[in-house]
């Protein structure tokens, strides 16, 4: 057979950049931490095309928002901006019915439908995986018995297809990353898949230690306990609070969600519930604190790294994407158990050795999160990954 010698030129020269990139996000109807990392790709590649299920582009920033976005034929279905997790069923088909024959970079954004896309064979997919799809996997039993009984007996078929799907389209990307060892060991045990680890960033230069006179706020003149995230039954809110319930120590929850008015109800004197909070308020609100509360199994947690880089040091449940930021006993405590009394001994501990915990050092840790080291870090897995491709089909 005759040569391919543009294919022989392309693995014996230095790595071009490559000609049209695309990036696949399950859904861009807000900015949360998936958000912000496809900024980050966008960064990357500025001129890279985004698709989507559904985008509501008055919820995302203006840099996402400025690109071409295009949706599958889930976001033109009724109500889909409101109700798209109605239409899970859809979006195996909707990322098959995409047109990528025009890319040969593709950068898919993972956690919920996103890398089954089909691709050409020379293209490049990468995965950044925020996390398999825990609602049809590891959380599956929990979200099952939220459901009524028939949403239960619909769910229950469509969790088996999807995971039939989900473990099949592994197959379909060429490398993946993880966004934290706990993500990676997930990916290996559900699709069998070694993945590189590049923790997502957090924005360093709104959250700092610093206070208006730009010196940290020392843990003497901290005064509360803090809790940041979406009230939802896995984010162990609940815990939190009952935690200070009968403490003689203030506690401020930050965030909304399902659970909001039951936890608002049955709050303590000394528990504050304060809803949603806007991000510029955030730093503030996290440097006077005296830690931050963190019970849940996360895949990575963003809340405690920007915590640490307000200087404000973590009080967090020992399992999960936290053991990859928070370091025992100079940037927070661990407690073993999801429980009261487990909570509360690390308050304790806490409490007996608080000015031991230097603001400046555990903002100092939280540097290396930064997204300026995650956009390197990326780059070099991308780069990797795009080569190992090329030469293979180069050999071919």
């Amino acid at each position: 057979m005759p040569e391919d010698s543009a294919l022989v030129a392309l693995a014996e020269a230095d790595l071009a950049p490559p000609a049209r990139v695309a990036l696949i996000h399950y859904w861009l109807v807000g900015m949360r931490g998936g958000e912000r990392v496809l900024e980050e790709m966008l960064k990357l590649y500025p001129d890279a095309d985004i698709f989507t299920h559904v985008v509501d582009r008055d919820k995302i920033s203006p840099a996402l928002a400025a690109r071409p976005i295009t949706q599958t034929f889930v976001g033109r279905l009724p109500g889909a901006r409101k109700h798209y997790q109605k239409y899970l069923g859809l979006m195996p088909r909707a990322l098959e019915e995409l047109d990528l024959s025009a890319y040969d970079l593709v950068l898919s954004s993972e956690s919920g439908p996103a890398k089954g896309v089909i691709t050409r064979p020379d293209a490049t997919h990468i995965c950044y995986c925020h996390s398999p799809m825990r609602y049809i996997w590891d959380h599956y039993a929990a979200t099952s018995a939220q459901l009524g009984w028939l949403q239960r007996k619909y769910f229950s078929q469509l969790a088996h297809r999807l995971r039939q799907w989900d473990t099949s389209t592994a197959a379909r990307v060429d490398h993946f990353i993880a966004n934290s060892r706990f993500v990676a060991a997930r990916i290996d045990h559900t699709y069998r898949r070694d993945a590189a680890v590049v923790h997502p960033p957090v924005d360093l230069d709104l959250y700092g230690p610093a206070d208006a006179d730009g010196a940290p706020v020392p843990q003497a003149d901290r005064g509360y306990y803090l809790y940041v995230s979406q009230l939802v039954p896995y984010k162990r809110a609940d815990l939190a609070i009952d935690a200070f319930r009968g403490l003689d120590l203030p506690l401020k929850v930050v965030g909304q969600g399902s659970e909001f008015e039951r936890l608002s109800q049955n709050a303590p004197d000394n528990v504050q519930m304060l809803g949603r909070v806007e991000d510029a308020d955030m730093p503030d609100l996290y440097r006077g604190a005296r830690a931050l509360i963190f019970p849940a199994e996360e895949d990575f947690g963003i809340v405690p790294v920007e915590a640490m880089a307000c200087g404000t040091p973590v009080l967090a449940y020992g399992r999960g994407g936290a053991l990859d930021s928070v370091v025992q006993g100079k940037t927070g405590l661990f407690f073993p158990e999801q429980t009261v009394p487990s909570l509360q001994a690390a308050i304790g501990d806490f409490e007996a050795r608080r000015d031991a915990f230097d603001p400046a050092r555990i903002a100092r840790h939280a540097q290396g999160f930064g997204a300026e080291r995650f956009r390197i870090a990326l780059k070099a897995q991308i780069d990797g990954a795009r080569r190992r491709h090329h030469d293979r089909f180069a050999v071919a």
